[in-house]
């Protein structure tokens, strides 16, 4: 049986949602896409003003489950986050109070801004869909995805996301200034009386549910990849690994994300099956973030995106 065509069907549902709240954000819909139906984690990074605050929002809405935003401050503690236990004084026990965590969709605003120690807090929870508190592990709803945001890290204030936390998210994103006729199109929805604090108004109603989401999620892992697109993805990965410019090359979760990811890709162009196609589309989201480049490379002007670039002109395409 194919249940691609109904991933597809979501997918453009939850497509034409986003659509209605941010202007060319094709690339952040397709990364937030891949990453809720391959039931990994989204990292939005860009400028302030780019509308990435608003994607998670919209994209949260449009999916109808339930939503919290954390904003990740410098004195924010990993008790904040994940929850805590409090005495209760008329019945001289404990109780678990649980954190914005806890719950399908959660927006991590402005996760640099934060210290290591609370930007770990999230490791077990993206990892493992579960907190521990005091000892206890408490599972978190599912689906669970957390849709992170941060601004560059070159800006005062911040603190860079570790490799171990990076590496928990399976696609990051980056929003940049929009094409002159797509914020033309902003200022006059604006003009028209779009709010992004009222997005219900704006039209951006719930598409999905609970039931039918993880159903999508499991017709996704469904999907075929043939032996010669699995040697393909690890061909790619194996490259960054041995690549002149890379300090540290992509880690054996870099082709477990990529597949996924790959998988997800295919169901959302309805298809039942993972071509090298789709591969390529999800390299760049999935691989760039994981890998360091050299200082010296940096200098003359390289990218994890401009790596990968390469990487994927030099690893031959099999013929699927």
């Amino acid at each position: 049986m194919n249940d691609s065509p109904s991933v597809h069907d979501l997918a453009a549902r939850l497509r034409e949602a986003l659509g209605r709240a941010i202007v060319d954000g094709d690339r952040v819909a397709f990364g937030l896409l891949v990453a809720v139906l391959a039931r990994g984690h989204v990292l939005i990074e860009g400028v302030p003003g780019t509308g990435k605050t608003l994607a998670v929002r919209a994209f949260a809405a449009a999916l109808g489950l339930d939503f919290r935003r954390i904003q990740f401050t410098p004195d924010l503690m990993p008790a904040d986050v994940i929850g805590t236990t409090v005495f209760n004084p008329q019945t001289a026990s404990f109780s678990v109070r649980p954190g914005p965590l806890h719950a399908h969709v959660v927006l991590a605003d402005e996760i640099n801004r934060t210290p290591p120690k609370t930007q770990a807090a999230l490791l077990e929870a993206m990892e493992e869909a579960r907190v521990t508190i005091d000892g206890e592990p408490l599972a978190l709803p599912q689906p669970f995805i957390v849709c992170a945001t941060q601004n560059p890290i070159e800006y005062e204030g911040t603190y860079p996301l570790p490799e171990a936390q990076l590496d928990r998210f399976m696609v990051k994103v980056e929003t940049g200034y929009p094409a002159a006729e797509r914020e033309l199109d902003l200022l006059a929805r604006v003009a028209s009386g779009f709010d992004a604090r009222a997005l219900d108004v704006g039209g951006i109603t719930p598409v999905t549910d609970v039931r039918a989401l993880l159903d999508a999620q499991r017709a996704v892992r469904a999907v075929h990849l043939a032996d010669e697109v699995r040697a393909y993805i690890y061909a790619i990965v194996a490259a960054t690994r041995s690549h002149a410019r890379l300090t540290l090359g992509a880690s054996p979760r870099a082709g477990v994300a990529m597949l996924l990811a790959a998988q997800a890709a295919a169901a959302i162009d309805g298809r039942n099956y993972v071509t090298p196609d789709d591969v390529k589309d999800v390299a760049p989201l999935v691989v760039a973030h994981r890998v360091i480049v050299q200082p010296d490379a940096e200098i003359e002007g390289a990218t994890g995106a401009s790596i990968v670039a390469e990487v994927l002109a030099s690893v031959p395409v099999p013929r699927a």
